[in-house]
């Protein structure tokens, strides 16, 4: 008589069998990756922060946006460190939705929506229209904003850092790609959707002369994003650096004064 598997052992087999598929394909650790922003005293390198500007600007941007970063971020403290000019520059090579004109249009005669440089208050623009077109134009996949992508993945910066220089890592032999996603070990399940052209060397030409190496642009990006994250990270590591300071001397003055006043009573 043919045994059958008890209905809980059958489905303990199931699980584990689901798991191991499960951790075949969980993302690898993040690459140990060294910033400069990193620990209590950490600060932004400022010639990383405009190259990395540079690589959004000229590879990012073409398919992530950047809602929640003003262009007066950029000129402003504990930023990249552009002038004031240079921001005003930048908003401008961005065209932006303009408000009704004085015939309350906000299309043209082609049905082309009416637009106007940026200006410093303006937010990056997105660069699709809406939801729609932006899937529409990268094969059904929706493109993260980058606005806070290193505080909404695990890993932060090192994250971004390693899946950007992720691509060009061995697919094991065994394991296949779906249609449509390109090998990324650092992605959970290794399959992403975005194309491993995305980033290579000399995508951009730096304007400092730095060599645009795969690793130094991801890394310059990286870092970039990292500050559009948290822009005001330096100014909160130095108040509470000086928080520190201050509860330290007022435990000091505190104990003298009990040390004072009740010394008699010892």
């Amino acid at each position: 008589m043919r045994k059958v598997l008890p209905l809980a052992l059958l489905a303990g087999l199931l699980a584990s069998t689901s798991a191991f598929a499960a951790e075949d394909t969980a993302r690898r650790p993040v690459k140990d990756v060294t910033f400069s922003f990193e620990g209590p005293f950490g600060t932004y390198d400022r010639a990383a922060l405009q190259r990395g500007f540079q690589v959004y600007k000229e590879v990012c941007a073409t398919c992530h946006g950047l809602d929640h970063v003003a262009f007066h971020a950029l000129n402003e403290e504990g930023g990249p460190g552009f002038s004031e000019a240079q921001a005003k520059a930048i908003a401008a090579g961005y065209k932006i939705p303009a408000e009704p004109n004085d015939k309350g249009e906000l299309f043209n005669d082609q049905g082309v929506r009416l637009t106007r440089p940026g200006i410093l208050a303006d937010a990056f623009p997105n660069p699709f229209p809406n939801e729609q077109a932006a899937r529409a134009g990268n094969g059904g996949k929706l493109p993260p904003d980058l606005s806070m992508i290193t505080k909404a993945r695990m890993g932060g910066a090192k994250y971004v850092y390693s899946i950007l220089t992720g691509f060009h890592e061995q697919k094991p032999a065994d394991f296949e790609v779906p249609e449509g996603a390109y090998f990324n070990p650092y992605f959970e399940g290794w399959a992403i959707g975005m194309p491993n052209t995305a980033l290579g060397a000399n995508a951009v030409t730096y304007s400092d002369g730095t060599k645009a190496t795969i690793e130094q642009e991801a890394h310059d990006v990286s870092t970039f994003l990292e500050w559009a994250g948290e822009p005001k990270m330096e100014q909160r590591k130095s108040m509470g650096l000086s928080v520190l300071i201050f509860l330290v001397v007022l435990s000091g003055i505190l104990f003298a004064a009990y040390r004072k006043i009740w010394k008699d009573a010892h």
